[in-house]
């Protein structure tokens, strides 16, 4: 009964928190400093988006636009005409967008393969940075990453927002109560139902107005096929690390908060290509990975063409404890108690009561709070207060990466946290690091 009041009790202290109330008092709040121009880097999806999210700020002006297609530049500057008076300057090369130096910060939303070069160049060039997820495509890459932010003092929020969002923090707090007791297994998941085969095409020239070569940059030289380019190259080991590093980042980034865990002692992992093994991507479509930390397993999974997952959800996280579970996702949390001192045997009753729901309400968007707390850390240059700075959202990236390295190897792979690799596994450590190619160099600090 004591659990029980203690949860009802901290849902209703945290109500404030999820009232729209709460918004409201960020937008009442206004600095004292001059507008942020900021450009962006890559802005067919996400990219733009985050954009989108910024320039619901007054304070906020776009100023730069820059992508390797043409013909998403043009659409983009259609978009912004019916939001905004000034003209943004276009560019093609993010190094010219670079050298602007009115600008303050920019939006990164390339491809993975590309976010480490654009992000340490960024900061290089004074600018803050907003990196699209997962923050790296390798661990060297976001290790790199970590020392540049550090180096130049620059504001760099990584795209995770969901550490943004109030119901998130609200569970956090009852699963740092210790209510819940011992956490032995946190699950991790992310089934995707609305995913289809993506049906195999020929290679081809690249559509008018695409510079292919720069959309390559540092990834191995091939001929261009529409299946890597927009969108479909998460699914692509060049570019991207599948659903695991897509998806997957958001859900291990808050199971790793909850936690307070760095890095697993060892991760094993299975899966395939099974609900369409004939289709052209190359990532697993059907995952399943254990992690090993102190004191406890992480579970991950994914599947593709299905949307029944733990839990009765697509998405999610549970924090399974000896007196209950916290299940937690984007559209609230629930917590399970473990009922005491009956016989299940002779009764056969779920051992598991739902008996507290928060939802998120539908008038707040997690994203725009997350882009406010971007824009709060630069005027007031403090990245200490950035809700998901890079050294804290580089961790979800590289446990993903070790995912996707036992994957690929076929193997377990031991961590040996003191020297940075794994244990008497060759094939592991040469996956750490990245390759650059077609001239382009992996950057130094």
């Amino acid at each position: 009964m004591e659990r029980r009041k203690f949860v009802k009790k901290a849902a209703a202290l945290s109500a404030v928190a999820l009232a729209p109330a709460w918004l409201g008092a960020i937008n009442r709040h206004r600095f004292l400093q001059d507008k942020i121009q900021v450009g962006v880097i890559g802005c067919k999806g996400m990219g733009w988006s985050d954009t989108s999210s910024l320039l619901k700020m007054a304070d906020v002006d776009l100023v730069g636009i820059c992508d390797v297609d043409r013909n998403v530049i043009d659409q983009r500057l259609a978009d912004y005409s019916k939001v905004r008076g000034n003209k943004p300057k276009t560019y093609g090369d993010y190094r010219e967008l670079l050298n602007d130096k009115s600008i303050d910060a920019v939006v990164i939303g390339t491809p993975d393969h590309w976010h480490c070069k654009i992000m340490v160049d960024a900061v290089k060039a004074g600018k803050h940075v907003y990196v699209e997820k997962p923050v790296a495509n390798s661990i060297e890459e976001a290790n790199i990453m970590v020392k540049a932010a550090a180096k130049y003092g620059k504001a760099v929020q990584c795209g995770q927002w969901q550490r943004s969002g109030p119901h998130y923090k609200q569970a956090m707090d009852i699963l740092w109560s210790g209510v819940l007791g011992d956490i032995r297994l946190v699950k991790v998941w992310a089934y995707q139902g609305w995913m289809k085969p993506i049906a195999v095409k020929p290679d081809g020239p690249a559509p008018d107005g695409v510079d292919y070569k720069m959309w390559l940059g540092p990834a191995p030289t091939r001929a261009f096929n529409p299946n890597r380019f927009h969108f479909n190259f998460r699914w692509f080991w060049d570019y991207a690390g599948g659903l695991m590093t897509d998806w997957g980042v958001h859900e291990i980034d808050i199971a790793l908060w909850g936690m307070k865990a760095i890095a697993p002692k060892s991760v094993i992992a299975s899966g395939g290509k099974f609900a369409y093994p004939d289709d052209a991507s190359e990532t697993p479509d059907t995952l399943q990975t254990v992690f090993q930390y102190d004191g406890f397993n992480m579970l991950w999974e994914h599947a593709t063409g299905i949307d029944s997952g733990p839990y009765g959800r697509t998405e999610g996280i549970a924090f399974i404890g000896n007196n209950g579970t916290l299940v937690v996702n984007r559209e609230g949390f629930e917590v399970l108690v473990e009922k005491i001192g009956l016989n299940y045997s002779s009764r056969g009753d779920n051992k598991m009561e739902k008996i507290e729901t928060v939802l998120k309400p539908k008038e707040v968007n997690y994203l725009d709070l997350h882009t406010k707390n971007f824009i709060e850390a630069i005027k007031k240059n403090d990245p200490k207060i950035l809700n998901t700075p890079i050294d804290k959202g580089s961790l979800a990236a590289i446990n993903a990466q070790m995912g996707n390295i036992a994957y690929r190897t076929g193997t377990k792979v031991d961590w040996d946290m003191s020297n940075q690799q794994f244990k008497n596994n060759e094939a592991a450590n040469k996956m750490l690091n990245a390759s650059y190619n077609n001239g382009w160099e992996i950057p130094t600090i």
